[in-house]
């Protein structure tokens, strides 16, 4: 009993979930195990020559190259499903060339996933890597007295909810801001992997009525440099001036980079924008769907605040359906609209175009 006190009565399967999201985050191999299967999994982010030759050989020639489904249709597949490659003499230029590459195609028949395989590509959300694995099935207690981390296919399904149900608040204080001088930011832990989460408390607003909300994703380009390629440092700044105007309200600052795929992901998609892609075609190269973001977390944070009714300012429908959902009412939309220009004007199209943004029709073309 003393020990799992002293772990905060966490379960330990959530604990081996952890664990193991950590693993994967240090590019290290992890082994899950079901019901059907046992197999060691490494992510193909951080993936190097001698990491793939040994999964090789523990493999006995069964390795298989596990890709999201968004991945797979690049390649040519006929729809968006999870699956396999085999792999039995896994080369890294092959394994890059599969995961990355969109001049790729395939070159294999596709094999449906196991539960162990599916829950490796959550893992690989959870810790916000690229949903591309390279892995090898194991006899049942095999690696037992190796220094690698185990955990079971059905903690990583449960893991979500866990973390919804632990969520509390940390730390709260009062920050004046730039136009919005009666701050106060209220610190959340649990809710979304293992990131804190912020809420601001814009003025005094009254938490019986209706109050102005905005569900804001983290973007470190945009909000601190004042990056020229999206609007969303704009979008923050405005709805902050916005709700000290107006009676205050909240901002939910989430730590959701790049559309939930994390902040290098975000980056490998710049790459490819600067090559002609927009940014939904960019992140499907990398094998996300458009939008990997969920906003249960963030409706448990405003209930938590008190608040049951919103007047959201957003331009993505998305964030109005999820808060339906999680049970709050959402009595009115303002829309928020930053500054276009010719670096991202593209970008502002396209969420408009393929994700139903309220976003103006006319923009200026970009500059050629």
């Amino acid at each position: 009993m003393g020990i799992d006190s002293l772990m905060g009565g966490v379960p330990r399967d959530q604990l081996a979930t952890e664990r193991a999201i950590a693993e994967f985050r240090a590019g290290r191999p992890v082994v899950i195990e079901t019901a059907q299967a046992t197999l060691l999994a490494a992510p193909v982010e951080g993936l190097d020559s001698a990491g793939a030759t040994a999964l090789a050989g523990l493999a006995g020639g069964q390795a298989r190259l596990v890709l999201s489904g968004p991945r797979l249709h690049r390649l040519g597949a006929p729809d968006r499903a999870a699956a396999a490659l085999a792999m039995p003499k896994p080369e890294l230029a092959r394994i890059a060339r599969l995961a990355i590459d969109d001049g790729a195609t395939l070159d294999g028949e596709l094999l449906p996933l196991g539960a162990g395989e599916e829950a490796g590509l959550r893992l690989a959300h959870l810790a916000a890597l690229l949903p591309a694995l390279l892995v090898a099935p194991l006899d049942t207690g095999a690696l037992a007295d190796a220094p690698v981390a185990r955990v079971s296919g059905e903690a990583v399904a449960a893991y979500p909810l866990q973390r919804r149900a632990a969520l509390h608040i940390v730390s709260r204080a009062k920050v004046p801001l730039e136009g919005a001088p009666q701050s106060e930011f209220v610190i959340f832990r649990g809710g979304e992997g293992l990131r804190d989460q912020a809420a601001v408390i814009v003025g005094d607003p009254d938490m019986s009525e209706p109050v102005a909300v905005r569900l804001h994703s983290a973007c470190l380009t945009g909000d601190l440099f004042g990056s020229l390629k999206c609007d969303c440092g704009d979008q923050l700044r405005m709805t902050a001036r916005a709700m000290a105007e107006n009676g205050g309200g909240v901002i939910l600052y989430l730590d959701q980079e790049g559309r939930g795929n994390g902040l290098a992901s975000k980056i490998k998609a710049y790459r490819l924008q600067a090559e002609g892609f927009d940014t939904y075609d960019a992140d499907e190269v990398l094998g996300f769907d458009h939008d990997q973001r969920g906003f249960g977390f963030a409706a448990d944070m405003l209930k938590q605040l008190g608040v049951s009714r919103v007047k959201i300012h957003t331009n993505n429908p998305n964030k109005i359906a999820a808060l339906e959902a999680a049970g709050l009412e959402v009595v009115a939309q303002e829309r928020v609209i930053g500054r276009s220009t010719p670096q991202n004007v593209g970008y502002l199209a396209a969420k408009r175009d393929r994700a139903g943004h309220s976003i103006d029709a006319e923009l200026e073309p970009p500059l050629v």
